[in-house]
């Protein structure tokens, strides 16, 4: 079993004796034995402050509702919500303190609030002169596969902000790096190291047990999954938000799933299956209605390029079905959903086909494979 920074924090007392220390976690925050990052820092450092990302600092929350500020139940410490009327910490904030410290487990996925929560901090600790630390933690679909298209800076939000790839293979600290040195946000940055982690981990070989990172992300497949099927939010399809099994179901009731699985057969996906799935959703799109669906499964995960899945399955779904649409931008949206979740405008435009998708996923990937390796902080 690896130690992820959090259990490492003994080493780095350095970091914060005689500062005040505030701290940006949630339910993941925690160590081996499931204490959390909150209960493990006010023992050891003058921890003043509590900052909530989306879902909450105890993950009670469905994606996309606003926090206001509030009083942690368990602790009694007042929250300051960075996914309520300001994502960004405010001077106000930050006043009182000398030290932020970040403590999220990621999913190794570029369009995932966390990453911009920290990036925003960064950016504030830089503005107000403050110390930022990253307490760091694994990249759960492993360090090395990279995959997507480079975001183009015209749809960059609170999804997609910077200009890397979908599938980017860091740790949150070193991409934490990345940004810092990339992208001109120049704090004082310190990153505690994990021991025992090597970049063909993925989350399962780790050994440590897993505390799901967001409400509709329950198991260590699904981050994979995610990576594919996340498109779907910008359509009129159910990502299975809703299910037992959000990510790796899609579907609508005018679905023809025996159709699109069939057709799959005729695209070189490896490491991946597909098999016919009825669903009914409980909340979320399509709510109390039954859906024809199609269930993913990881059958190699070193072969598996859920990228470019999500791009065939895109490609075959529009073409199959006249009932297809992708969503309308959402109000005072400037662009429609999925083009922030690519980060490019081909999807929503289809203006390049398959194959042309395929080369730019190969050219992306090989610029930012330059940029990436700048950053490793573990072996191989």
């Amino acid at each position: 079993m690896i130690k992820v920074g959090l259990e490492n924090i003994s080493e780095s007392m350095h970091l914060f004796e005689g500062k005040r220390v505030g701290l940006i976690t949630n339910p993941t925050g925690v160590d081996a034995e499931f204490r959390s990052s909150i209960d493990l820092l006010s023992e050891k450092v003058n921890l003043v402050a509590l900052f909530s990302p989306e879902h909450g600092i105890r993950g009670n929350l469905q994606a996309g509702v606003e926090l206001e500020p509030y009083t942690d139940e368990k602790t009694g410490a007042h929250v300051y919500s960075l996914y309520g009327k300001t994502r960004r910490p405010t001077k106000e904030m930050l006043e009182g303190l000398d030290v932020l410290v970040f403590d999220i487990q990621d999913v190794g996925a570029r369009y995932y609030t966390y990453l911009y929560t920290m990036a925003y901090a960064m950016s504030a600790c830089a503005e107000y002169d403050k110390h930022f630390v990253v307490l760091d933690r694994p990249n759960p679909v492993d360090g090395i596969h990279v995959e997507g298209n480079i975001l183009d800076l015209d749809f960059r939000s609170f999804v997609g902000y910077y200009p890397i790839v979908q599938r980017y293979g860091l740790t949150v600290g070193e991409l934490a790096m990345l940004f810092n040195q990339e992208f001109g946000i120049s704090c004082k940055l310190d990153v505690v190291k994990m021991t025992g982690w090597k970049r063909h981990m993925d989350y399962q070989a780790t050994g440590r047990l897993f505390v799901q990172p967001s409400p509709n992300i329950p198991t260590t497949e699904t981050m994979y999954h995610y990576l594919a099927t996340c498109l779907f939010e910008g359509t009129n399809m159910s990502e299975g938000r809703g299910t037992t099994k959000p990510f790796s179901l899609i579907g609508a009731p005018w679905l023809n799933a025996d159709k699109v699985i069939d057709t799959l057969k005729d695209y070189d996906l490896r490491g991946v299956s597909f098999r016919p799935q009825y669903f009914t959703p409980m909340f979320s799109k399509h709510q109390g209605v039954l859906c024809q669906g199609i269930e993913l499964y990881v059958t190699d995960k070193d072969l598996y390029e859920p990228v470019y899945t999500g791009y065939v399955l895109l490609d075959v779904i529009r073409h199959m079905h006249k009932e297809f649409e992708i969503l309308n931008p959402y109000a005072g949206g400037r662009a429609p959903f999925i083009n922030l979740l690519t980060g490019d405008r081909f999807a929503s435009e289809d203006t390049l086909n398959l194959k042309q998708i395929k080369e730019k996923l190969d050219h992306d990937r090989k610029a930012f494979l330059q940029i990436k390796e700048r950053y490793h902080i573990y072996e191989f």
